[in-house]
C-alpha cells in the first residue's frame, strides 16, 4: 500500500513539473512571435512620417494609429499597435536618396594631325613643323615591309617599303614651310635594276 502510495505521488509530481514546463515555454514562444511581429515595414515608417508632417496645426496634433500586421513564424497574425509619433516641436528630416551618377563619357575618336600620302609600297601619315618634313607614321602594303626610316624632322623624311619584286622610296617634303601640306614623292626599283619615279 506503502508503495502504491508513494507510486502515485511521485507520478503526480512528474505530472505537475511536466505540465508546468510546456506552458512556460507555450508563453515563451508567444513572447517572442509578439515581439517578432512588432517590427515595422519600411512603407509603414514613410506613411507614419507624412501624416506627421501633415498634422502641423495646434488641434491637429494627434499620434496617428497604424494597424501593422505581419505573420510570425509560427503562422500567428499580430495585433494593431500604435505607431510612435515624435515628441511635439521634433523635425524628422527624411535622408537624402542617392544622387545617380552621370553615364561615363564615351570617349571622342582620336584624329590623327597631318596629311596621308600613299604609294605602291604603303601609306606614310606626314606633318610639317617649323624644323622640316615629320613622319608621324608608316604603314606597308600587304606583301612589303618597311625599311631605312628616317622621320624626321629634316628637310626630307623618307621611308623605304620593300618586297621580293622591288622596292618603293616614299621622300616627302615641305615646299611651303611649317605652314604648308607636305608632298611625296615615290620611287620604285626592281630587284633587277630597273627604276620608276612617281
Amino acid at each position: 500500500m506503502r508503495i502504491l502510495a508513494g507510486m502515485g505521488a511521485w507520478l503526480l509530481g512528474a505530472g505537475t513539473a511536466t505540465a508546468g514546463s510546456l506552458l512556460a515555454v507555450s508563453l515563451l514562444g508567444q513572447s517572442i512571435a509578439d515581439s517578432q511581429a512588432q517590427q515595422l515595414t519600411a512603407a509603414a515608417v514613410s506613411r507614419a512620417l507624412a501624416d506627421e508632417s501633415q498634422e502641423t496645426s495646434p488641434a491637429g496634433r494627434q499620434a496617428a494609429s497604424l494597424p501593422v500586421t505581419s505573420s510570425s513564424p509560427v503562422g500567428r497574425t499580430a495585433t494593431a499597435r500604435p505607431a510612435v509619433a515624435p515628441p511635439a516641436g521634433a523635425t524628422v528630416t527624411p535622408s537624402p536618396a542617392p544622387a545617380a551618377s552621370p553615364p561615363p563619357a564615351s570617349p571622342s575618336p582620336a584624329t590623327p594631325d597631318g596629311t596621308v600620302l600613299t604609294s605602291q609600297g604603303g601609306t606614310v601619315l606626314a606633318e610639317c613643323r617649323q624644323a622640316g618634313a615629320y613622319l608621324v607614321s608608316w604603314s606597308p602594303t600587304q606583301g612589303y615591309e618597311a625599311t631605312s626610316v628616317i622621320r624626321g624632322p629634316a628637310a626630307t623624311a623618307r621611308v623605304v617599303f620593300v618586297s621580293d619584286a622591288n622596292s618603293v622610296t616614299m621622300t616627302v617634303s615641305c615646299p611651303a614651310g611649317a605652314t604648308g601640306a607636305p608632298v611625296a614623292s615615290s620611287t620604285i626599283q626592281s630587284q633587277g635594276g630597273g627604276r620608276t619615279d612617281e
